[in-house]
């Protein structure tokens, strides 16, 4: 479990199944990472466990300290296909502009490189996607190159190990 001064991420299990249905049902929230049916919520949960079991890490829930309400996601996932461990974030439209992403994401960046001694952390993020792509720049990710993940473009942002907080980029 990551711990900061207003969250608390925990890893996801199958109980977060229908929170995940929901949090992703909302069209501005999945206008950019797409909507899921139980069904697929499963099935991500499963791959999801996998990677904890596998390699140490994957994306958590991300709950308010103080009432425990889960308000987002946030983590790493490994993508075979790119040889590369992505960051991302995801959080209810209520709570948005609140400095959540940020601050689950420097939380989940310092235990990558930290704990798990990853040597460059990647964020992939969807054009028009501009609040993301805010969110990091704001935590020294720079662009590395123009991809496509779930048969959809992105831009890969890359940010090495010592460069987190704008420090320097990938």
């Amino acid at each position: 479990m990551i711990t900061t001064e207003r969250l608390r991420l925990r890893p996801l299990t199958d109980a977060d199944t229908d929170w995940w249905v929901s949090l992703h049902a909302d069209a501005e929230v999945n206008r950019f990472v797409g909507g899921y049916t139980r069904e697929q919520a499963a099935a991500r949960l499963r791959a999801i466990r996998q990677q904890w079991t596998e390699r140490g890490h994957g994306l958590c829930a991300v709950e308010l300290r103080g009432t425990g309400e889960v308000i987002g996601r946030s983590g790493l996932y490994w993508w075979e296909q790119f040889d590369e461990t992505e960051i991302g974030w995801t959080f209810a439209r209520a709570h948005w502009g609140r400095g959540y992403a940020t601050e689950a994401a420097r939380a989940v960046l310092a235990w990558g490189f930290g704990t798990l001694g990853l040597e460059q952390i990647t964020a992939m993020i969807h054009p028009g996607n501009t609040a993301s792509a805010a969110v990091a720049r704001r935590l020294g990710f720079t662009p590395l190159r123009e991809d496509t993940i779930l048969d959809r473009p992105c831009t890969v942002y890359g940010l090495k190990a010592g460069r987190a907080d704008g420090d320097g980029a990938a």
